[in-house]
């Protein structure tokens, strides 16, 4: 049997943190765990909040009926309901059930809403660096990614936007906070980008995935995309956040302010069912339904951004401060940032190359290690510096 072309193609560009991850695996074997550290998947290495597994265990404990039985594809009413009010509260605006969907993570919910509304060559722009699965998830329903690189800060140019806004332009996806840079896109920027979305001939809607929303650190207030952008749908989840990244729970949020509200909520749930997710998983959503206004410690990974961000500063490393998120996203000391991160490999460092992102020159590293890895990691750090000839 022969492969279909397509997935034979990508899987030639499949992504950089997976490999890495795979790639790590294979060192641990050969050298031990304790000899690797290992950066390459954000999988919080934390217990979700205690709230969280106490409303699990009662209603394990409970076990109201039905409770694993097939629901509306959209999910139950109870959950989207508290989510509604969640957003509501949060935002200003006046999110019903009706808005909400239920979803299989932030990844189900974006390819939900992009199957929803793409139509074979339609364009979708997205801010490089970006996440490398957004390219899979575009080509999975035959729309086509427009990459726009973001400045120096990695903050998005409103008139780079504009430039590559053509008339097969759908969606704006963001992604703040940002992985893979750690930024957190301000209120100011966000309101230009909304003036340009309104200025348009044509409808263009901002897919805003933000799993990271709560994991912003030094105080900062994360600004509400769908409040300043009228064209907003949200993707989020509660895999970062909760840390619960393999139970794949999360939610599809559609503006109300959106015209088209109504018939975009009845085309994603018959996506929903039609891409074989059918419904998000029911016990899960039985969980986020008693617990969606908790808030997660967020303490200890802005102690390890900290941690690891003055540690490599003081080895000589250009590292950009992250405004949240638990990833930092160096520039690397060699120009080619594939060859750096494979000397990294070498020292039993584990990172993933910035090119993998949309944006050569840097590496990404994922904190969700403990404090000891990190210390651990810095004498390699310095080692693979040095055979840059840059310390």
């Amino acid at each position: 049997m022969s492969l279909a072309r397509s997935v034979t193609e990508q899987l030639g560009r499949a992504s950089w943190i997976r490999r890495m991850f795979e790639e790590g695996a294979r060192l641990k074997a050969e050298r031990g765990e304790e000899n690797v550290c290992d950066f390459t998947l954000g999988n919080p290495d934390i217990d979700p909040p205690a709230p969280v597994l106490e409303a699990l265990a009662r209603l394990a404990a409970e076990h109201p009926p039905r409770i694993h039985a097939y629901m509306p594809n959209a999910g139950f009413p109870e959950a989207r309901e508290a989510v509604a009010r969640h957003l509501s509260g949060r935002t200003g605006l006046s999110f019903t059930p009706r808005h909400i969907l239920m979803s299989v993570g932030s990844a189900g919910a974006c390819n939900t809403f992009l199957r929803a509304v793409l139509d074979p060559g339609d364009e979708v722009i997205v801010l490089a660096p970006y996440f490398p699965e957004y390219f899979f998830y575009i080509q999975n329903h035959g729309g086509r990614m427009v990459p726009v690189e973001t400045d120096a800060n990695f903050l998005p140019v409103v008139r780079r936007i504009a430039d590559a806004i053509t008339p097969r332009t759908k969606v704006i996806l963001l992604n703040t906070p940002n992985n893979p840079t750690g930024r957190v896109y301000p209120e100011t920027l966000l309101r230009d980008l909304g003036g340009l979305v309104d200025s348009l001939d044509h409808p263009v809607t901002v897919l805003s995935d933000e799993p990271y929303t709560p994991l912003v650190f030094d105080g900062r207030e994360h600004p509400q995309v769908v409040s300043l952008i009228r064209r907003t749908v949200i993707a989020n989840s509660w895999s970062k956040t909760f840390a619960l990244p393999g139970e794949r729970i999360g939610y599809l949020a559609i503006s109300p302010r959106l015209p088209e509200a109504g018939p975009l909520a009845d085309a994603c749930t018959f996506t929903t069912r039609v891409l074989g997710y059918v419904n998000a998983p029911a016990l899960w959503q039985r969980v986020v339904a008693r617990t969606v206004d908790v808030q997660p410690d967020i303490s200890s990974y802005q102690r390890r951004r900290d941690r690891m961000y003055e540690g490599l500063t003081r080895l000589g490393y250009d590292v950009p401060r992250a405004d949240g998120t638990f990833y930092l996203f160096p520039k690397s000391p060699a120009a080619d940032d594939v060859a750096f991160v494979q000397s990294l490999l070498s020292e039993g460092v584990l990172a993933v190359p910035g090119s993998g992102f949309g944006r050569a020159g840097h590496f990404r590293l994922a904190l969700t290690v403990p404090h000891h890895v990190i210390d651990r990691s810095l004498p390699a750090f310095r080692r693979a510096l040095q055979s840059t000839g840059s310390s």
